[in-house]
Order: structure tokens, then sequence, then C-alpha cells
């Protein structure tokens, strides 16, 4: 969660996150998901999230796209 806030600090035309909820708590994972949600209202930029949580992902998103696994 420190990472992501330092890199809103630094205003980003787009911040990539990959995989931002691995290994946190549902607690912390919907904390993190809903501020940065929320600061993306107020600045202008893109957040690209690869993330195997489809539905929190998807409950969030604006766009999305879903890649099928084994490429073809």
């Amino acid at each position: 969660m420190l990472a992501v806030a330092r890199a809103l600090m630094l205003r980003p035309r787009l911040m990539l996150l990959d995989e931002p909820s691995f290994g946190l708590a549902p607690l912390i994972v919907r904390d993190l998901f809903g501020n940065s949600c929320k600061n993306k209202s107020g600045r202008q930029g893109t957040i690209m999230v690869v993330e195997q949580n489809a539905e929190l992902a998807l409950e969030l998103a604006s766009d999305a796209y879903v890649s099928k696994p084994g490429g073809s």
C-alpha cells in the first residue's frame, strides 16, 4: 500500500499495477482498490490493473479487457 501511495503522490498520467491484491488481507485489498478509485476522479490519468480477482476488478473498472489462458 505504501508503494501505491508513493506512486499516486507523483500524479502519474499512467500507473500500472500487477496483482496489487496478491498476499494482502481481504480488508486491505478493498481499502487499496477503493482508495485508488476514489483518487482517480480528482486527477488526470489512467490506472491499469492486472488482477486475478476479476469480480473486484470489474466492479471498480470503467473499462476491462480479459485475456484467455494459453495465449490463443
